[in-house]
């Protein structure tokens, strides 16, 4: 049965492969992004080019802010730590889900 379905599926080899690459691609891209030399050397360069007069002091105090969110932002999923505005801009809430069933005041769960 192995071999009929990887003859079937064959066809899909490549887009698996580049589905595997774009993984490992996203993988280290974000290990990157959360090294801590790599934001050292963020916070280094913005205090740098503050220093030297390439931005203002308002603009570096506004990027050292978005580097510490994306440090100490929660996390929804272990490997990944959004930024707390992304996360939720645009979200809308779920609407409250009513139990069915029942009579007006059995809760069916616990304590029943």
């Amino acid at each position: 049965m192995d071999i009929l379905w990887g003859l079937l599926t064959l066809p899909y080899a490549p887009v698996r492969g580049v589905t595997a690459v774009v993984k490992v691609i996203a993988r280290e891209a974000e290990s990157q992004q959360y090294n801590p030399v790599n934001v050292r050397r963020e916070l280094e360069e913005l205090d740098r080019a503050a220093a030297a007069g390439e931005i203002t002091p308002q603009t570096r105090d506004l990027a050292q802010q978005r580097v510490l969110e994306r440090l100490t932002a929660p996390t929804g999923d272990p490997g990944r730590t959004p930024p707390r505005r992304a996360a939720t801009a645009g979200r809308r809430r779920s609407p409250v889900r009513r139990r069915t069933g029942g009579r007006r005041g059995e809760h069916g769960g616990r304590g029943s």
